[in-house]
């Protein structure tokens, strides 16, 4: 009793940032304000309670089974969009679980059209619209937005989302009113098989703060000391984090890692005077010296892909209670502070996610189709099809 006692005392802002959370209903997903209802109060009071205590909530999932066909997966045709799951009252989603053929072999079919290509990693691309909106505030190829975007699937787990040997997983808190899960198969010849499981957490009216989840896709060609663009948004929100995918045409060249962040913050998009700049790029994603010791992942940072002999690698860091708070408008580049003539071009892609107060479009688009794998390399790895 003195346990929950001792929480119900809690300041609100306390409240909302206690990280002992019910199963992946984090809190990240919260707007501050100092003005709440009672009724907002006993929402909060019931996610912060310890693990183990009773809570008069109900659960759900939303998924691509069907109970009467027994299917548990969506055929993409070439070309075809696809709605996996959608739902009409309030939650939040507290995980997304995903996984889909085309990027290993498949030894139960053999033919030539079902051999793997990972491009369809860059080629699948996942959106989710909330609250009945025509637009999608999460819009990447799926390898990116559950982190790595060299067209590779690379085990590597983290607290938020990650590649866990042939799934693809996220646990950022996503509050809706509705909500529309989709993708679109923009491969020429590959059929994927889709499969989706996205439990969620029912409530009659969700808190008035509660922040729509978004994710934001760039990519593109740098030619070494041009800005390199994260995230730029208007209105009110908190960034919670990014995954970025780098590589170089010239071998054993990691010299891209040297730009540091720059984070303009309710600047009117200007651009001149930073409220945050950094000190070089690996050093914002809590490395060194290039991650001098290699692949590693954390629960809120890692590295799950270097080759340095390919000039290649992917890393991610998310924020907690360091995110980071605006209330007109964000941007988030990095850029290198060395002259052109000593810098050497690179390919990048990366995936922004933050919280906003109400669902926004997203300002950056996906490149045109025939853009969408723009690399200089893709390493060529295959995966046990049966363990």
């Amino acid at each position: 009793m003195s346990n929950r006692k001792e929480i119900n005392r809690q300041s609100r802002r306390k409240a909302i940032f206690t990280l002992g959370a019910i199963a992946g209903t984090s809190t990240l997903g919260v707007v501050g304000n100092n003005l709440y209802s009672k009724n907002e109060d006993q929402i909060l009071n019931k996610e912060n309670l310890p693990l183990f205590s009773i809570r008069d909530m109900k659960s759900g999932q939303l998924t691509t089974f069907n109970n009467n066909t027994k299917q548990k997966a969506f055929p993409i045709q070439p070309g075809e969009k696809k709605i996996l799951a959608q739902h009409d009252s309030p939650g939040i989603i507290t995980r997304i679980w995903m996984t889909t053929s085309g990027w290993f072999w498949e030894n139960w079919d053999v033919r030539e059209e079902k051999w793997p290509d990972t491009t369809i990693l860059k080629k699948l691309i996942l959106r989710i619209y909330w609250d009945d909106n025509k637009f999608p505030s999460v819009e990447a190829p799926i390898g990116d937005f559950f982190g790595v975007g060299h067209c590779e699937y690379k085990h590597f787990v983290s607290k938020y989302l990650g590649m866990s040997s042939g799934g693809f997983y996220c646990y950022f808190p996503m509050p809706f009113n509705k909500v529309k899960i989709e993708v679109e198969n923009l491969h020429d010849k590959s059929i994927p098989h889709v499969f989706l499981n996205a439990n969620y957490t029912s409530y009659d009216v969700l808190p008035s703060d509660a922040g729509r989840f978004h994710c934001m896709y760039n990519s593109g060609t740098n030619a070494g000391s041009e800005p390199q663009y994260i995230m730029k948004t208007k209105g009110k929100g908190h960034f919670v984090g990014c995954c970025l995918s780098m590589q170089s045409w010239l071998p054993n060249y990691l010299g891209y890692l040297e730009a540091p962040e720059y984070i303009f913050i309710d600047d009117d998009f200007e651009e001149k005077n930073p409220s945050i700049v950094g000190t070089g790029l690996e050093d914002y994603f809590n490395g060194g010296w290039y991650f001098r010791d290699g692949e590693f992942n954390a629960p809120l940072h890692g590295v799950p892909l270097k080759d340095p002999l390919r000039s290649m690698i992917s890393m991610y860091r998310f924020h907690e209670s360091d995110a980071i708070y605006f209330d007109k408008c964000f941007t988030m580049l990095f850029q290198s502070p060395r002259p052109p003539e000593h810098t050497r071009e690179f390919k990048f892609s990366s995936t922004a996610y933050w919280y906003q107060q109400s669902a926004s479009e997203l300002l950056y688009k996906l490149p045109s189709k025939d853009k969408l794998v723009d690399l200089y390399r893709i390493r060529d790895t295959d995966h046990q099809s049966i363990p």
